[in-house]
């Protein structure tokens, strides 16, 4: 059995990450937001080096022309639905999202079927990068939102043997949530159509291979 290259070992390892970004986002425990961000962090590196050192030293192969994207797909739907679940992303633009993956994992798979190995284009890139950095400030922001939320709680004052909430406090904390919320939203919003675009034009410079479909 051949050996895997680096290349696709980088893959397969951002693969393999994937359960431990979703255990980090959806156990509760403090700061686990930042956990999942910090792995989903390294799995994105492993995308931009598998790539590049695959190409710099000739290691390109038809695995991870193949499993490279599939690999992408995987993190990037699988956070985005614990996302919803977390009511930080709306389903609409996921289902855009796994739509546009669907459609272009099966042109991919008719076209391996065939022998041919159809590689990733200049907009699936930015794809990826837009949903990466969407989902990285969505990371970040929640994570401030938890450090802003735990320098509040001492913000209290006292009356009798009962606690009365600072509501200036709880005014500001509610009010970086909605902030929080509607940036987030954009970006997955923004991250649809650039997926919806990268898509189109993926099946557009493809079109010999669904008309043989």
């Amino acid at each position: 059995m051949k050996k895997m290259n680096l290349p696709n070992k980088l893959t397969m390892l951002r693969i393999l990450l994937v359960p431990a970004v979703i255990a980090c986002i959806l156990i509760d425990f403090p700061f686990h937001l930042l956990a999942a961000a910090v792995l989903f962090g390294i799995a994105s590196i492993t995308d931009a080096l598998d790539g590049k050192i695959a190409r710099r030293d000739n290691l390109i192969t038809d695995f991870g022309k193949f499993a490279d994207p599939l690999a992408d797909k995987i993190l990037v739907i699988s956070v985005l639905v614990c996302f919803v679940k977390l009511g930080l992303c709306g389903a609409v633009p996921l289902i855009i999202i796994i739509f546009r993956e669907f459609a272009v994992t099966s042109v991919r798979l008719v076209a391996a079927a065939k022998g041919k190995v159809i590689a990733a284009n200049m907009w699936g890139k930015v794809k990826t990068v837009s949903q990466i950095v969407a989902i990285g400030a969505i990371f970040l922001m929640q994570t401030a939102l938890d450090i802003i939320s735990l320098a509040m709680v001492g913000w209290v004052v006292p009356f009798g043997h009962l606690q009365s909430y600072n509501w200036t406090a709880y005014w500001t904390l509610d009010t970086i949530y909605n902030v929080f919320n509607i940036i987030g939203q954009v970006l997955i919003w923004i991250v649809a159509v650039v997926t919806v675009i990268s898509g189109v034009k993926y099946l557009k410079d493809n079109i010999e291979v669904i008309s043989d479909m």
